[in-house]
């Protein structure tokens, strides 16, 4: 790494799109998460652990972040985003490259809940119209709703 260059960060996130009806499930990024997405919405996912199965990590990560759980009926899609990123926790800036795997996925059982001392703070069911209004998202709801509600 030369001098000036950020260190490198790549990831694999995976993601449970979910939806009842037109409304689509998202999760409010906690504060404290990331400093330019706190408060923002987002799908519930997240980091694939090592070894683990992007299928596996959206249902963890759907059950952590909501209370709910879900199976995987599909791959909706996947796409990737690079850029830069301020760790709050020690201000070290870094590249950063992830890839989004979006999985279709059915709600079977659970009760809907806010993640308590996570990533999310809050979750909820958004009718499509309100994704498109005044709501603070994050670029993935946007994707999510075109994989969900265009196809």
């Amino acid at each position: 790494m030369s001098d000036g260059e950020l260190p490198r960060v790549s990831r694999v996130a995976a993601y449970a799109l979910c939806t009842d009806g037109d409304a689509l499930l998202v999760t409010r990024i906690a504060p404290g998460h990331t400093e330019r997405d706190d408060g923002r919405w987002t799908l519930p996912g997240g980091g694939v652990e090592f070894g683990e199965d992007p299928r596996d990590a959206a249902l963890r990560e759907l059950t952590e972040e909501t209370g709910l759980v879900g199976e995987v009926v599909g791959l909706a899609g996947i796409d990737s985003t690079a850029g830069e990123f301020v760790d709050p926790r020690d201000r070290i800036a870094y590249a950063f490259h992830v890839v989004r795997i979006l999985f279709h996925v059915r709600v079977v059982g659970g009760e809907l809940r806010a993640e308590v001392g996570g990533s999310s703070d809050d979750c909820r069911w958004v009718p499509r119209a309100e994704l498109a209004g005044s709501l603070p998202v994050v670029d993935l709801v946007r994707t999510g709703v075109a994989l969900a509600f265009d196809r």
